[in-house]
């Protein structure tokens, strides 16, 4: 019994020896996180618009206006003036259709019948390239009453730059005894005054094949052909088939040179075969 005892202490020793170790070991503690110490950023709040936002205007390209067309190409010379004190140079009449007379600066066409055509031819110059003015002044017209300007007159033709009364502008070319062809139909124009009284400025310029028309120095339209090389002008009035009575004056007539190549076609000898 005694030896039990004994041995009792020796069995708690190991038991005694782990607690103390277990005592001494370092005790771990968890973190514990530091209190913020910053300013809570405040939740997003909606901005209040004020002013409606202004567009910006898109920039738009500009573009210039392209230069106007020189129309009045190489005129040189002044060849012949007329400011109609004498008669010698222009055809006058005296019928009971109408007459034809030069007095007072102007030469004047009264037409007394319905569809009569009158016309006077100045003898000289003869032009083939030039630059022509004349005023015009309808005294009394309406309608489809017609006056204007020949020029490359000769041999029974002519070219006819004809102002109507309605308005219109065109270009024909005139044949003794044929029916005037239309070269440049008619067209409107703002510068071709309408009825009576009037007062206009025709202006032709011609190169080659190639002529060109103006009113009151504006340009109206452009024509080409290769018939009537050369020849002289003149002046001229048709009353339609509802007028019996038409009066046009005609006043400053000027003519200069023209020295221009144009590129239009000129007129091309044809050459016929050999039988």
């Amino acid at each position: 019994m005694e030896s039990i005892h004994r041995l009792r202490p020796i069995w708690i020793l190991p038991i005694l020896f782990i607690l103390a170790l277990a005592s001494c070991a370092p005790i771990q503690t968890q973190p514990v996180p530091a209190p913020a110490t910053g300013t809570p950023t405040p939740p997003p709040t909606e901005t209040v618009q004020w002013f409606l936002p202004t567009l910006t205007p898109t920039p738009q390209i500009i573009q210039n206006a392209t230069e106007t067309p020189i129309y009045l190409i190489g005129i040189g010379e002044t060849i012949a003036t007329d400011d109609f004190t004498s008669a010698a140079a222009w055809n006058t009449v005296s019928a009971d259709e109408g007459s034809i007379s030069v007095s007072r600066n102007r030469i004047t066409i009264a037409v007394k019948e319905p569809e009569i055509y009158l016309f006077s031819l100045r003898d000289e110059p003869l032009l083939s390239d030039f630059y022509l003015e004349i005023d015009a002044h309808p005294a009394l017209c309406k309608g489809s009453d017609s006056y204007g300007l020949l020029f490359r007159a000769g041999n029974g033709a002519a070219y006819r730059y004809a102002l109507a009364c309605d308005g219109t502008v065109r270009l024909e070319r005139m044949k003794l005894y044929n029916h005037p062809r239309a070269i440049q139909e008619a067209i409107s124009s703002g510068d071709a005054p309408l009825g009576s009284p009037g007062d206009v400025r025709l202006g032709v310029w011609a190169s080659g094949a190639e002529m060109r028309f103006f009113l009151n120095g504006r340009y109206q339209f452009t024509a080409v052909d290769v018939i009537l090389e050369s020849g002289t002008l003149g002046v001229f009035a048709e009353t339609d088939a509802e007028d019996s009575a038409m009066t046009v004056t005609f006043s400053d007539l000027v003519v200069q040179s023209v020295s221009y190549l144009s590129p239009t076609p000129t007129r091309t000898p044809i050459e016929t075969p050999s039988p």
